[in-house]
C-alpha cells in the first residue's frame, strides 16, 4: 500500500486561531481525504508551536505563566479544527514530552558531528517572526511581515554551521525539481541561497521559555530549530512509524515560513543524516485591504465567526475554490 504523509505548519499560540491558519488546514485535510479515497495509507500532522520569546512576553502581559497560555490557546486551535471537520492523525504540541526528547537527541547528534559551536550573536531579531534578520531583509527599516523595527541583540549563543550546507542545498534543489513549489518561490529561495549562507544562532539565554539545550543547560533551544523537528517527532522518530511515513510527501506552509522549511530544515536533516521531505509547497497570504491577515497586525478574523456567518462547508468550499494555492488571496 502506498503511503502519504502530509503536514501543515504548526501554529504559534501567542494568540487565537484565525482564517489564515484555517485556510492551510482545510487544504491539508482535503489532500488527506483524497489520498485516503485512493486507498493510500495516510498520515496527516498538524499542531501548535509553543516556545519562544513571543509566547513568554504574551503570557507576561496577560498575567499567565507560559504553560497556562499555551494550554489555553492550543485547546482553541484544536476546537477550531474540530468545528471545521479537520481530522489530523496527530495534533502535536512542542511541549509534548516526546517532541522535547527528539529535539534534544537530534541536536546532540548534530553537535557530535561538529556542526554546532559556541559564539556570540550580534544583530537584529524580529520577535513577530521569531527570526534573526539582516539589514537586507528590512523594508524602510522594518520587518516586511510585521511592520515593526527589529530588536538589536547581543547574546551568547551556539551556532549551527548552516554555511557548510550551501552547496548541498543547491544540489538538492537541482536534483529534486519539485522540492520547492511553486516555481516563483523556488527561484526566490535559490537566489538567496546563492548569495551565501551565514551560520545560524540556535540558542537563547535572555529568557527562560524553551527546550533546554542538549549541550548546555544555561541555554534554551531557539524556537525555530526545535519546532521544525516536530514533523519527525510527530511520527515517533526514530521508531517504526517514522520509518513507515518519512520522508513527508508534502509539507504545506505560508510564505513567511518558507526560508526555515526550505533551507534550515533540510540542512538540519542532512546534518542528522535524515532524508529531506519530498515537496515543500508554499502558499501565499490571505489578505484584507491588501494587507496580510496576521495576529501581529491585529486584523484577524476568527474561524468560529465565519462558520456562524457562512457555514462550515460553505467556507471550506470557498477557501479551496476561490484562492489559488500558492498565491495571495
Amino acid at each position: 500500500m502506498e503511503k502519504f504523509y502530509v503536514t501543515t505548519a504548526i501554529d504559534y499560540v501567542n494568540a487565537e486561531p484565525h482564517v489564515g491558519h484555517l485556510y492551510q488546514k482545510v487544504i491539508a485535510d482535503i489532500l488527506s481525504r483524497w489520498h485516503k479515497s485512493l486507498g493510500e495509507d495516510v498520515f496527516f500532522l498538524t499542531g501548535t508551536d509553543e516556545h519562544g520569546q513571543k509566547i513568554f512576553n504574551a503570557a507576561k502581559e496577560q498575567g499567565l505563566t507560559p504553560q497556562q497560555l499555551v494550554d489555553r490557546n492550543s485547546k482553541k486551535f484544536k476546537e477550531a479544527w474540530k468545528l471545521f471537520n479537520i481530522n489530523p492523525d496527530r495534533f502535536i504540541r512542542t511541549t509534548d514530552k516526546d517532541h522535547i526528547k527528539t529535539a534534544q537527541e537530534i541536536t546532540k547528534k548534530v553537535y557530535d558531528k561538529g556542526d554546532i559551536y559556541k559564539g556570540v550573536y550580534e544583530g537584529l531579531y524580529c520577535e513577530g517572526c521569531e527570526a534573526y534578520l539582516t539589514e537586507k531583509d528590512l523594508v524602510n527599516g522594518e520587518c516586511p511581515y510585521h511592520k515593526k523595527i527589529p530588536t538589536k541583540l547581543k547574546e551568547n549563543t551556539y551556532f549551527f554551521r548552516l554555511s557548510r550546507y550551501q552547496n548541498k542545498l543547491l544540489e538538492l534543489y537541482k536534483k529534486n525539481p519539485n522540492f520547492i513549489l511553486p516555481l516563483t518561490r523556488k527561484k526566490e529561495i535559490i537566489n538567496r541561497v546563492k548569495e551565501g549562507l551565514k551560520d545560524l544562532s540556535i540558542t537563547r539565554t535572555s529568557f527562560k521559555w524553551g527546550i533546554p539545550f542538549s549541550i548546555d543547560k544555561n541555554h534554551n533551544t531557539y524556537v525555530w530549530w526545535e519546532a521544525l523537528l516536530s514533523y519527525i517527532s510527530g511520527i515517533e522518530y526514530p521508531n517504526s512509524k517514522f520509518k513507515k511515513y518519512w520522508p513527508a510527501d508534502i509539507q504545506l506552509l505560508g510564505v513567511d515560513n518558507g526560508w526555515f522549511h526550505t533551507v534550515i530544515f533540510p540542512a538540519l536533516l542532512m546534518s542528522a543524516e535524515i532524508k529531506p521531505s519530498k515537496t515543500i509547497f508554499i502558499h501565499g497570504f490571505l489578505t484584507f485591504n491588501k494587507q496580510k491577515i496576521s495576529k501581529s497586525l491585529g486584523n484577524v478574523i476568527s474561524p468560529k465567526f465565519l462558520s456562524e456567518k457562512y457555514g462550515v462547508d460553505g467556507l471550506r468550499y470557498f477557501l479551496a475554490r476561490e484562492i489559488p494555492f500558492g498565491q495571495d488571496g
